[in-house]
C-alpha cells in the first residue's frame, strides 16, 4: 500500500454524536473513508486499506459520541484526542 491508503484519516475533527438504540448493532468507518459517516459502507475494502470497521452493539438507548478524528485511544468512542494538539 502506498500514499497512505493503509493509514486511517479523519473525516471530522470532533466527534459524531448520534441516538442509538439498546441492542442496536452499530459498524463504525475505522478508516474514515466512508461516505456515509460515521458508519462503515465498504469503502475499505473498495481501497483496500487492510482496516476494517470495529461493529458493536449499544449498551443502551440515548445518545453516544462516535470518533471523527481516527486517533482515539478508546476507539471507536470519541476520547477528546482531536483537542489535545500535537
Amino acid at each position: 500500500m502506498s500514499d497512505g491508503e493503509g493509514e486511517p484519516v479523519a473525516s471530522q475533527d470532533s466527534p459524531y454524536v448520534i441516538e442509538v438504540e439498546e441492542g442496536q448493532n452499530i459498524a463504525w468507518c475505522a478508516c474514515g473513508r466512508s461516505a456515509n459517516q460515521p458508519f462503515c459502507d465498504g469503502s475499505h475494502s473498495r481501497e483496500q486499506t487492510g482496516i476494517v470497521p470495529i461493529v458493536f452493539k449499544a449498551e443502551k438507548t440515548g445518545k453516544i459520541a462516535l470518533c471523527g478524528c481516527r486517533t482515539s485511544e478508546g476507539k471507536p468512542y470519541c476520547d477528546g484526542s482531536h483537542s489535545k494538539g500535537d
